[in-house]
């Protein structure tokens, strides 16, 4: 699937997420160089990017109406590195990981992107995922 348009995000779901999603991905670049992937959202999303290396998803934006979705997907090791920097964790995020189901290959964490108030959360978490490979 090639780019899609800052426009058509726009209109599925607002300038002010859009320009969210746009800020997030520059601060995962700052750190991260990995393949970034517009793929189809399925069933429940219109659109998915990924951030992917060697076949291995680090995080996954979604969108729909509406609405933007950022998920990571926790292995048992990394879940036991969370529980260690709770103290250091929001609420909101706390609450979203905790109420999060876990399945045969990892917890399948989905946050809902309102604010940029949860920025520096997802760093510490994606840092849990993958150490940085950028200086």
């Amino acid at each position: 699937m090639e780019n899609i348009k800052k426009e058509e995000l726009e209109k599925l779901v607002g300038t002010y997420k859009t320009n969210l999603f746009y800020n997030l991905v520059d601060e995962i670049t700052k750190s991260y160089d990995m393949e970034q992937v517009w793929n189809n959202g399925g069933k429940q999303w219109t659109y998915e990017y990924k951030f992917r290396k060697s076949g291995k998803t680090l995080c996954a934006f979604y969108f729909k109406e509406s609405k933007l979705g950022f998920m990571i997907i926790f292995g048992k090791n990394e879940r036991n590195k969370i529980e260690e920097i709770r103290g250091e964790l929001s609420f909101e995020v706390l609450e979203t990981y905790d109420n999060s189901e876990i399945f045969h290959d990892g917890k399948w964490v989905m946050f809902d992107i309102t604010s940029d108030l949860i920025k520096e959360d997802l760093k510490k978490l994606l840092f849990i995922k993958r150490k940085p490979n950028r200086n």
